[in-house]
């Protein structure tokens, strides 16, 4: 009977997920919606009309894509409180087990749904590039940038994205005075974009021979690599592009000759570089990319200004606000915005961000 009991409060526990996730999901009126998308689908008025047929179809896509995951849920559910409904009588403790395997499978499909779900901001599905900027400090500030770079280069690995460092300028004598990577992967800006940001580091300086306390500052930037950048018009006269001598390891060639490339938009003051490849057509080809991508996120910014009108209370992760703090001789790193805190320094460090992505995103930043 206590057996019995303890599935019954699972059943009651779950349904109590299903519903909550529902709710958030608005799952009621989107099945609604897709009701209405297929009736106009099936309307043959429209048949003719092949951009309004294409729009509906996208929409189609994206309502089935939350709804079906949903309705499968609701089919496990309802096969769970069948068995038990016939067995919840009985003393079949081989059904009991079996219940307690379709419990555990349904839970594991509610978190994935939930998980896809937190990715509903747009370009969340696209690949995206990371820039890393040490503020001032010199060589405390450029260190801290290369072990933020190792750290994001550690959680792509964890999560099976693939990286290609863009541009990257060395310190002179350690660390980085810039770098941007490209991340590759399901959702890989949707995962990445609430680290942009100001990111601050508090330790005794293994840099300082009293061995003195110093604070560091970099900025992390995340955006998207959107397909059709060929949408954002640039005027070449708001342009300054300056040509350089690639730094760093590349042989003779990148030493030798200027194939690095430096784009400056000037009305915004925005500014990408890349020496990946030793043609500097290319490399310009890129830089003037990764501008578009750039002039994209921020028109996109301002439309999610005006329509959200955002408080003031609210917290805010555009570019330049601090986020996280990161002190390492007290052994603690804090995030800001949710309030979440971890001794873990060395898990954190070594690119395990999950406790701070996600509750970030739970959290609808």
């Amino acid at each position: 009977m206590s057996e019995s009991n303890s599935i019954r409060n699972k059943i009651i526990e779950i349904n109590k997920k299903t519903k909550k996730l529902w709710r958030n999901l608005d799952y009621e009126r989107k099945k609604e919606k897709l009701k209405i998308v297929l009736e106009k689908l099936n309307n043959i008025k429209n048949w003719n009309e092949s951009k309004k047929i294409k729009k509906l179809y996208e929409k189609k896509i994206f309502l089935e894509k939350i709804i079906k995951p949903i309705q499968k849920i609701e089919n496990s559910i309802k096969d769970i409180k069948f068995l038990f409904e016939i067995t919840k009588d009985t003393s079949d403790f081989s059904m009991y087990k079996e219940i307690k395997i379709e419990i555990l499978e349904t839970e594991k499909k509610i978190q994935k749904v939930k998980k896809i779900h937190i990715f509903t901001k747009k370009n969340d599905n696209c690949n995206c590039y990371i820039d890393i900027q040490p503020g001032s400090g010199g060589i405390e500030s450029q260190d801290w940038a290369q072990i933020l770079l190792k750290m994001y280069l550690r959680w792509c690995e964890l999560k099976k994205f693939k990286t290609k460092i863009i541009e990257q300028t060395m310190g002179e004598i350690t660390g980085i005075k810039s770098t941007t990577i490209k991340i590759y992967g399901k959702f890989c800006f949707g995962w990445m974009r609430t680290e942009s940001g100001i990111h601050r580091l508090v330790r005794k300086s293994p840099f300082d021979t009293g061995n003195r306390r110093h604070t560091s500052f970099c900025s992390i930037f995340v955006y998207p690599d959107i397909y059709k950048n060929e949408e954002i018009k640039i005027n070449t006269s708001e342009l300054r592009i300056d040509v350089y001598r690639s730094s760093g390891a590349g042989g003779q060639h990148v030493n030798r000759t200027e194939s690095a490339v430096r784009i400056t938009h000037l009305p915004t003051g925005i500014i990408t570089q890349c020496q990946k490849s030793r043609s500097q057509h290319k490399n310009k080809e890129q830089a003037l990319k990764q501008i578009k991508e750039k002039l994209y996120q921020l028109e996109n910014k301002k439309e999610e200004i005006k329509k959200k009108n955002i408080e003031n209370k609210k917290s805010n992760i555009s570019w330049g606000q601090q986020i996280r703090s990161y002190v390492l001789d007290q052994s603690r790193i804090k995030d800001l915005r949710t309030g979440i805190e971890t001794r873990k320094i060395d898990e954190i460090l070594n690119g395990n961000l999950e406790l701070f992505i996600l509750s970030n995103l739970q959290l609808g930043l």
